[in-house]
């Protein structure tokens, strides 16, 4: 599984970094990004709540 944060859609709400810290953090300004694009498989199902949880569906799977 990899996955991607669509920079123009995020708005920094960190509910990705709060469930996945160990995939997402957040940027210089505050927005967040991927800091393991190939997701491990024990947290997959985290990933997958991360992109559910996000409310302006910022996070995409590839």
């Amino acid at each position: 599984m990899k996955v991607n944060v669509n920079k123009d859609a995020c708005i920094g709400c960190g509910a990705c970094v709060s469930i996945c810290e160990d995939v997402f953090e957040f940027d210089d300004e505050g927005m967040s990004k991927v800091i393991k694009e190939e997701v491990p498989s024990d947290l997959e199902s985290d990933v997958k709540e991360a992109v559910e949880s996000c409310p302006t569906a910022a996070i995409e799977e590839k």
